[in-house]
């Protein structure tokens, strides 16, 4: 399956959605369900040398903690309203617009879990840029103009059973306590994913993770 993705991710840079002689390929889906995997090993196949292809992600545009406890939304990180969309738009924009020099994305560090700014470069060579995250096929302004940007976007899905312990073993491995996990995960993520899982019918494709090659 693996193979035949990274075709269709391919034949994405002679498409008509290639602005600017690049296409970006966004990767959808709920929380825990391998948008991450999904998009690494797409550019490992795609371009192991890094010479055109590059990833950014919309992690990276997490508001960071400050923010959010100034906003009183904390206790929601990872929530639709907790980050900076119209940042991320820019950046994407940027990335058809500006294609003589080196535009230096945002990062997003698990382990300090915030955003890190300037830290990927996506140099006049990309032509492949691939990104992933929950909202891309969200309805709310200003995440249909993102949807614009994309040539395509996927939507990811897994067992169901399966993501929850992902998600869990993620967030004890990041800091929190077994139970507080399961609290977060009930809480916050799976909301989140509910509203995220609406938007699966806009998508392109819909991969099954559990398909993936090895």
């Amino acid at each position: 399956m693996l193979d035949e993705l990274v075709r269709r991710a391919t034949a994405l840079v002679d498409g008509p959605h290639a602005a600017g002689g690049r296409a970006i390929l966004g990767i959808a889906g709920v929380p825990g369900a391998g948008k991450t995997t999904l998009a690494e090993q797409l550019v490992a196949r795609l371009d192991p040398e890094g010479t055109w292809v590059a990833r950014v992600q919309m992690d990276a545009f997490h508001l960071a903690d400050a923010a959010l406890v100034r906003l009183g939304l904390r206790d929601r990180k990872g929530a639709v309203e907790t980050f900076d969309a119209y940042g991320y738009l820019a950046l994407l924009r940027r990335i058809h617009a500006e294609t003589a020099t080196t535009i230096y994305a945002p990062d997003f560090e698990r382990t300090i879990e915030q955003p890190i700014g300037s830290s990927i470069p996506v140099p006049p060579s990309a032509r492949l840029i691939v990104t992933e995250g929950n909202y891309l096929l969200h309805d709310a302004e200003p995440w249909p103009a993102i949807r614009a940007e994309l040539a395509e976007v996927w939507f990811v899905t897994v067992d169901d059973a399966l993501r929850r312990e992902r998600l869990h073993a993620r967030h004890v491995r990041f800091g929190k306590a077994p139970d507080a996990a399961w609290r977060w995960i009930d809480s916050v993520d799976e909301p989140n994913a509910r509203m995220i899982e609406r938007g699966r019918d806009r998508a392109d494709l819909v991969v099954d993770m559990e398909r993936l090659d090895p």
